[in-house]
């Protein structure tokens, strides 16, 4: 009597195994639908951070009524009255050049400062200094306010530029050097010693090959210095006189103790974000390529 022996191993399945296609049609599917989760996600929280804005600048278009009207959404008769108004005023505009003027000083100013020193940090590994640097990030400004006035009262700069410049770049100096620090020590030091090697100085080897390179993280860090100085009350209410006060305390000047005008509040508030927006959208190819450089360090 002849016996019959399985040629499949013990314990495997004797059943049909699914082919391939199935197999990549069903990671297909998984990856569509989480890709549909992720977009609704994002989509989600985008909306919820933009709702704010998307509120300011449908306010900015209502009358002081409509703005505090809950019944009244999106769908109401626009006006440019509160926009007319504040343009007439003169004072929007001024401190919007103000601003500009007091924003790029103290942005320019910090990076030349802030740059250099980064990329000694970074390339001697000074990191005794980091820590002094991370001190003054840590530092609340409000509590420089009174002895910074009184010795800009002493010297007679109350009031000007100087003052503005000054106070903006005591926080612009520490964020640009800390943002470039990691940009630095993340670039090759090879190319650094093979320019060495051609005969340049250390500062010529930064100047020719290290800022080059590092330009998409001094754009970044300049453009954060820049929307901090745009958006800094204390200072300039401290600081500042009526000539050279700047956007976000003309904004306050909306708002008084019997009644606030919303509409009015709403316009100038569009208005100085546009240059805000402006400028994000010009340098978005740097601002993105450095904050991934920033991300993928290490």
């Amino acid at each position: 009597m002849s016996v019959t022996v399985s040629s499949s191993p013990q314990g495997s399945t004797t059943g049909p195994r699914p082919p391939a296609s199935v197999h990549g049609r069903r990671r297909r599917r998984r990856r569509r639908n989480w890709s549909w989760l992720r977009g609704i996600a994002i989509t989600v929280v985008a909306l919820i951070f933009a709702l704010p804005v998307i509120w300011m600048f449908a306010a900015a278009f209502k009358t002081n009524v409509q703005v505090t009207d809950p019944s009244v959404g999106l769908w109401f008769s626009p006006t440019l009255e509160n926009f007319r108004s504040v343009l007439e005023a003169g004072q929007i505009l001024r401190s919007m050049g103000n601003s500009l003027i007091v924003g790029f000083a103290s942005t320019v100013l910090s990076a030349i400062i802030a740059v250099p020193a980064a990329w000694a940090v970074g390339r001697f590994r000074m990191r005794r200094a980091g820590s002094l640097i991370l001190v003054a990030r840590i530092i609340p400004a409000i509590s420089l306010l009174v002895p910074w006035y009184y010795v800009f009262a002493q010297a007679g700069l109350v009031g000007s530029y100087t003052v503005l410049v000054l106070s903006h770049m005591f926080v612009s100096v520490p964020l640009i050097l800390w943002i470039m620090i990691s940009f630095f020590e993340g670039l090759p030091v090879e190319l650094e010693e093979a320019a060495r090697t051609d005969g340049l100085s250390a500062f010529g080897a930064f100047w020719r090959i290290s800022l080059p390179l590092a330009a998409p993280g001094t754009a970044t860090a300049s453009l954060l210095a820049f929307v901090f100085s745009w958006n800094n009350f204390m200072f300039a209410l401290i600081f500042a006189d009526e000539h050279t006060q700047t956007v976000p305390v003309t904004l306050f000047n909306f708002i008084s103790y019997a009644s606030t005008d919303w509409g009015g509040l709403m316009a100038a508030a569009t208005l100085i974000t546009l240059p805000v927006l402006l400028a994000a959208l010009l340098g978005q190819k740097y601002l993105v390529a450095g904050l991934t450089s920033g991300a993928s360090k290490g």
